[in-house]
């Protein structure tokens, strides 16, 4: 992760990656983060089973629908 992000702008990325309807790719067009520093994001900002909890849920949906995140 490059950019330092305001803490608006992070806590809008962590909203927007929570969100079921928003991909990784949305978030990088909007933001300019990649997945890989979304989910660094992610894990650094949420409690560890939060972002476990959270980690598993879009595995679990990427592995049913193939243009979720």
């Amino acid at each position: 992760m490059k950019k330092t992000y305001s803490i608006s702008e992070k806590s809008e990325i962590i909203e927007m990656a929570l969100s079921d309807h928003i991909s990784f790719k949305e978030i990088e067009l909007q933001y300019g983060i990649k997945e890989k520093d979304v989910k660094k994001l992610m894990k650094k900002n949420l409690k560890e089973g939060s972002y476990k909890a959270w980690r598993k849920r879009v595995r679990i949906f990427s592995d049913r629908r193939q243009t979720y995140k």
